[in-house]
């Protein structure tokens, strides 16, 4: 049976380095911790919890507060499980398990917080809550650790995509590949859910970087993140305007909608409208064209949110917001334009 003292001896920290890094204590660097914790999974270590429980009077147990207001996908969606996914496994290195918090105790009704306090959580993860609950906006005024995972809420530490940077290289890559009449279908822009605002903002951004006029005419809101949202935002698009030759779609879910209504027009991607998503679903690689789309690096977002919530229990000083960058994933639903100068024009 591995001991501490084995991954001590591998590692070559002293065993108490050890302990604190596992019980999420002492005051460690990140990345010490992030070396130990991978030791010990790369070793099988299996803490005994029974005595880390008298020892740290903790019950090793993470509450989970998991909504899909907008997609209303549960736990298919494309991206929050693969976020879920990364948390779980540095989280369950250090010896903890998950459970998900409702507003349900039995047939009683009861807050986030309430719920946390009867099951003893040590700390809590947030994911895509209802923007502007209070159940969640009240877990920042007492002592237990949160952390949450792409949606920022005040007071509590957050880790999320840089969606307006990711946004603008989305559309500079449709401006370099000649096109200058660049629509965008948008997720629903709330204040407190600011993912779709902040793609909007880099869509934006770009235009005016690249001396393109925006038009409000080319901009066109879905009141959800899913496919069918996308669909119906294109009809109301394509209902008002055809003056377009790319669109840039604030997720892939939405894209996977908008390829159905203009392929129902009897229009083609990418040869009459080149399509651009954002997250990197992997969905999007069979689709006919596959989809490209600006990729979310989950792995990075769900195992930096659990080293997080480590720190925050050893009492260290964390960020409110972290963001992680998103990358191109160029695949075929784009293509290049030829511009007047191309024709001689």
């Amino acid at each position: 049976m591995i001991t501490i003292y084995d991954i001590a001896r591998i590692t070559g920290f002293s065993p108490p380095t050890i302990s604190k890094a596992l019980n999420g204590t002492g005051g460690l660097s990140a990345a010490t911790r992030t070396l130990i914790l991978q030791a010990a999974k790369d070793l099988g270590y299996t803490p005994n919890m029974n005595a880390r429980a008298l020892s740290t009077n903790r019950s090793h147990l993470i509450g989970v507060i998991y909504e899909d207001h907008y997609m209303l996908k549960g736990f298919k969606h494309p991206l929050f499980s693969d976020i879920l996914n990364n948390f779980r496994k540095v989280i369950e290195i250090a010896g903890y398990d998950l459970l998900f918090l409702s507003r349900n105790l039995g047939s009683r009704r009861v807050s986030y917080l309430e719920h946390s306090n009867y099951r003893k959580v040590d700390g809590i993860l947030v994911m895509n809550p209802v923007p502007g609950d209070p159940d969640v906006l009240e877990l920042a005024s007492f002592d237990r650790p949160c952390v949450s995972a792409n949606e920022p809420i005040p007071g509590i530490c957050t880790v999320v995509t840089e969606n307006r940077v990711a946004a603008e290289a989305a559309v500079d890559y449709l401006v370099s590949l000649g096109h200058r009449s660049i629509a965008h279908i948008c997720g629903p822009r709330n204040l407190s859910a600011p993912a779709a605002r902040e793609r909007f903002e880099g869509y934006r951004a770009a235009l005016e970087k690249h001396g393109i006029r925006y038009d409000e005419n080319l901009v066109e809101e879905s009141p959800f993140w899913h496919s069918e949202g996308g669909y119906e935002a294109a009809r109301r698009l394509f209902y008002r305007t055809r003056d377009f030759t790319a669109l840039f779609a604030s997720n892939d879910t939405l894209a996977f909608g908008i390829k159905e209504a203009v392929e129902e027009r009897g229009l083609s991607i990418p040869d009459d409208i080149s399509l651009i998503g954002f997250d990197g679903d992997e969905s999007g690689m069979y689709t006919s064209p596959a989809l490209t789309t600006m990729w979310q690096n989950t792995e990075e977002i769900g195992s930096r949110a659990a080293m997080l919530l480590l720190q925050k229990f050893a009492g260290e000083d964390v960020p409110e917001l972290i963001k992680i960058p998103a990358r191109l994933l160029e695949r075929g639903s784009c293509r290049k334009v030829a511009t007047k100068f191309e024709h001689g024009l």
